[in-house]
């Protein structure tokens, strides 16, 4: 029998659960195992390796027919061993595209990568992505002197651009630490959002955002929360002022940068906000749809 990291590989994996399927624990190092009686054989078709230059669409599960099995907690072991190996194998390539694009020398998360990358295969599945072509990933681990904003071409398997990003002003000074989706909180919101049309407003070239998280960030259209430029972040005014600006809700970037990164992400693609924050993480609907 073929090894699990052979089988990432293969354009079509067959894989035959005899006891468990595990999924990746929090250092992806200890499995952790979920009982699963009566397993069929699980199949993973269309599903697309790092090394091809195609766009994955999601990866497709489907069961062989159980003949014996008869009862609801049958059905349910099923479908719940077939999310299993689907979440692991999305895991998997996840961790392989990190390496092979050498992610964790620009200074992302790797949880922060596996998370989107999770998030983004979910929609994607949905067909609720437009713009497949690219993902953004803002990495709320790290300080504002950083640049933490990532915009990844998916389908060459390239970073475009690697710039600073700001939070809002009461999530927190050099770290954001504290989130909200409440109206008048001056806080920045967690999850997925799709990025919307370009328009033109009192910080010059901005994007709308849609929040797709609901009692996360869906009230992000009522706040007003879109990207734009700004000279309260960036280098510049980091060395005159010691710490970077903050806003009030928005991610804002560099004004050197902003028109590119706008026409490259406006109209449907996927902006993910992370931060390890458990009760997000454990509640998403999209992370764990």
């Amino acid at each position: 029998m073929k090894t699990l990291s052979k089988l990432v590989s293969t354009s079509s994996v067959s894989l035959l659960v005899i006891t468990s399927p595990v999924l990746i624990s929090g250092n992806h190092k200890k499995p952790v195992t979920l009982s699963t009686p009566n397993i069929t054989a699980v199949t993973a078709s269309h599903y697309t390796s790092h090394n091809s230059n195609k766009i994955p669409n999601y990866v497709s599960f489907h069961t062989a027919a159980p003949a014996a099995v008869e009862k609801k907690e049958d059905f349910a072991a099923v479908a719940a061993a077939k999310k299993a190996f689907e979440v692991k194998m999305v895991i998997l390539e996840a961790v392989s595209l990190y390496d092979s694009m050498k992610l964790g020398r620009s200074g992302l998360n790797q949880k922060a990568f596996e998370y989107a990358w999770r998030g983004y295969h979910n929609l994607l599945k949905k067909g609720v992505i437009n713009k497949n072509s690219v993902l953004s990933i803002c990495d709320f681990t790290q300080s504002s002197h950083r640049k933490r904003l990532y915009v990844i071409d998916v389908k060459k398997r390239k970073l475009l651009y690697n710039t600073f990003v700001a939070h809002g002003m009461n999530s927190g000074i050099e770290y954001a630490s504290s989130f909200s989706n409440r109206p008048e909180s001056f806080k920045s919101s967690l999850g997925f959002y799709l990025t919307s049309k370009a328009y033109m407003g009192r910080n010059g070239l901005s994007l709308k955002v849609t929040g797709l998280e609901k009692g996360y960030n869906d009230l992000a259209a009522k706040r007003k929360i879109v990207l734009h430029g700004s000279d309260y972040i960036g280098l510049d005014y980091l060395k005159t002022n010691g710490e970077m600006g903050r806003s009030l809700g928005c991610a804002a970037i560099p004004n050197q940068v902003s028109h590119k990164i706008i026409k490259t992400i406006k109209n449907g693609s996927c902006l993910f906000i992370y931060h390890p924050t458990k009760r997000y993480l454990n509640q998403s609907a999209v992370i764990n749809g």
